[in-house]
């Protein structure tokens, strides 16, 4: 569908993002007409860095102002609807639920209703998380499992993806929602994230920080393939209506765990450093992992990279963005 996106008029919420700066720049990129809406000037996203936001239209607003929503909506003439903002970090959740609630839980409310008011817009994705699935009893999560959310990160996602499925089967709407696992890649400058802040720790000399026990199991899902999943999400939506309300899991299918990932970027970098083991983590699930079949069966997906190659590549990024060989 290499002319799928031409000239469509494309809204993406959270676009400076981790996520969203990725996929605004691929949408950019196949000639979409993306607008993106934009809550707080992040100099550092990658949307900034390389440009891409002097090169589509942006609002300023926030996705739990509905009338802002609609105006964009309407004005713009939307035909699909990326919705991605959110707080996403689960230490921030911890600390301020409140503001994660209203984010992530309202905010596609707000986003969903507007959708639903408008005569133009025909596909909608958004963008739910492994964390919704909360400590399932089995392993690797399939998405007709429940929803079981407990913790406010997770919680907030569960709340989120059950308002989706529920304006699907309630109005119709054309709405899919994505499940993926940890995202990481280029751009990321979340230095409490494990990545980010183990590969700056390394090149800096310094011992890598893991604050939870290192025995945590999680999916470490390379940010491009996370963007390339979510246009074919709205490509598939467009060619099957009948795809509304549907749940897609999207994962490399490679969990580890915590340290084993910290000692796979230890020997990509060529570095003996011993990791610094804290044990502080609270509020945080043990082991959580994704089927993604049923993107593979239905969708027809697959990722592009493994995460040896993802990392590699991340790897490079970091090295260049603080000017170390």
């Amino acid at each position: 569908m290499s002319e799928f996106w031409r000239d469509r008029r494309t809204l993406v919420t959270g676009a400076t993002g981790l996520l969203g700066a990725t996929l605004t720049r691929l949408l950019h990129e196949r000639a979409a007409d993306v607008v993106c809406l934009v809550r707080d000037w992040v100099p550092d996203s990658e949307l900034v860095r390389r440009g891409t936001i002097s090169e589509v239209t942006v609002v300023r607003g926030t996705v739990t102002d509905g009338a802002i929503v609609e105006r964009v909506l309407g004005e713009y003439e939307i035909d699909t609807v990326f919705h991605l903002a959110a707080q996403t970090t689960v230490p921030i959740a911890n600390r301020n639920p409140i503001s994660t609630l209203e984010s992530n839980v309202a905010g596609t409310w707000s986003v969903l209703e507007a959708c639903r008011r408008s005569p133009t817009v025909r596909h909608i994705v958004t963008a739910s998380s492994d964390k919704a699935y909360g400590d399932a009893p089995q392993v690797p999560y399939t998405e007709d499992m429940p929803l079981a959310g407990r913790h406010p990160y997770d919680a907030s996602k569960a709340c989120a993806d059950l308002v989706a499925q529920s304006y699907a089967a309630t109005y119709g709407l054309p709405v899919v929602i994505s499940r993926c696992g940890n995202l990481y890649g280029e751009g990321d400058l979340n230095w409490n994230r494990l990545i980010p802040g183990t590969i700056r720790s390394i090149l800096r000399a310094e011992r890598p920080v893991i604050r939870s026990n290192g025995q945590l199991v999680r999916d470490y899902f390379y940010v491009p393939d996370g963007a390339a999943a979510y246009m074919v999400l709205a490509e598939r939506l467009a060619a099957d209506p009948g795809l509304r309300g549907r749940a897609y899991n999207f994962s490399s299918e490679e969990p580890l765990t915590v340290m084993a990932l910290v000692e796979r970027i230890l020997a990509l970098m060529g570095s003996t450093l011993e990791p610094d083991v804290r044990g502080e983590a609270t509020n945080e699930i043990a082991t959580q992992s994704l089927s993604a079949a049923r993107a593979r069966e239905e969708l027809g997906w697959r990722p592009l990279f493994d995460l040896d190659e993802g990392l590699r590549r991340t790897i490079g990024w970091y090295r260049e963005l603080l000017g170390t060989s």
